[in-house]
């Protein structure tokens, strides 16, 4: 079964082909230099890029597959969430080639995609599990008891982990998007250096809070901190903040194994902080941590795999959706 999946949630076009739960391939036409002089991503200008290069992007796709659009037996876009321009632009497209074709459509949630580019193809992760979805418009840890069953258990009170790497990057004069550009400039910085807090040490719960360290970013900027230090113990901060909350979680649920997915899973910090836990750990490749195509076609495969039905016709963009929603809408 050939699935094409399509991403337009945000600023990136992200398409790609799975085969029997496999990627055969995918392709991401980045926004980047586009949004870059506004420090952040303009909505209009995002699904005006979209609607440019998005056909254009399936029949590469396709083209470097070797195959044809009669090849595909369904088609699987983004729903939600996201900016509710881009959503649509990608959801309507692929409810038009779905309809064409005469083949099943499923809309899929985000934050699911992003669960299911971690999963192994040899099915070697089961449930029970926990999930932290970490990006630049999320920071979410569910416990996930079954497939397709999602409690949430923390989320961020404020920033997403992405959006504040964003805000410290602008600050130091580095760009945007900032995560990748404050890890550069952190291998050249002393973590500990800067006497960064850790966010909600002693709470009770499993919530998530950025907003603090990117205020006392701003502050150690105006002492004169040297920017390759503030940005090596800011990255060290967030990173302690997101395992030490992850790993008490599954200390209190008994939980062995853990998904770590969305864009900042791409940090090799986090990654190297993760292995020291002891936990088993799940990694989307590097290359589909990021908004991509082939992780909603992944989810899609998925709930055929479940025997779940195709999304209804009518299913509209949704920007705020929890991922309980996802549950909603099969």
């Amino acid at each position: 079964m050939i699935l094409l999946g399509i991403d337009t949630s945000c600023d990136d076009t992200g398409v790609g082909l799975v085969a029997d739960g496999r990627v055969l391939v995918h392709r991401v036409a980045s926004q980047t230099e586009l949004h870059a002089g506004f420090g952040g991503v303009v909505p209009e200008y995002a699904s005006r890029e979209h609607t440019r290069v998005l056909d254009p992007l399936v029949a590469a796709v396709l083209e470097a597959a070797g195959l044809a659009p009669g090849d595909l037996d369904a088609v699987a876009a983004t729903y939600g969430p996201g900016l509710v321009g881009p959503l649509l632009v990608g959801l309507s497209y692929a409810k038009g080639l779905a309809l064409g074709l005469g083949v099943p459509f499923y809309g899929v949630h985000h934050l699911e995609a992003h669960l299911a580019a971690a999963r192994p193809a040899d099915g070697e992760l089961r449930p029970p599990y926990l999930a932290l979805l970490a990006s630049g418009g999320h920071t979410h840890l569910f416990d996930v008891p079954e497939e397709g069953r999602y409690r949430l258990l923390g989320a961020t009170r404020d920033d997403a982990a992405g959006e504040a790497f964003d805000k410290v990057a602008r600050m130091l004069g580095l760009g945007y998007p900032g995560g990748p550009r404050i890890a550069e400039l952190a291998r050249r910085g002393d973590d500990r250096a800067v006497p960064f807090p850790l966010p909600l040490k002693g709470q009770a719960g499993y919530d998530f809070s950025f907003s603090g360290l990117k205020t006392a970013a701003a502050r150690f900027l105006e002492r004169g901190y040297p920017p390759e230090d503030l940005a090596a113990s800011f990255e060290r901060a967030v990173v302690e903040s997101l395992v030490r909350t992850v790993v008490r979680a599954a200390r209190d649920l008994g939980r062995a194994r853990v998904v770590v997915a969305g864009g900042v899973a791409a940090n090799a910090r986090l990654r190297r902080r993760f292995a020291e836990t002891g936990l088993a750990l799940f990694f989307p490749p590097p290359d589909l941590a990021t908004d991509n195509g082939a992780m909603v076609a992944l989810a899609a495969w998925e709930r055929i795999r479940r025997g779940q039905p195709a999304s209804p016709w009518a299913l509209e963009a949704t920007p705020y959706a929890p991922l309980s929603h996802a549950q909603d809408v099969e």
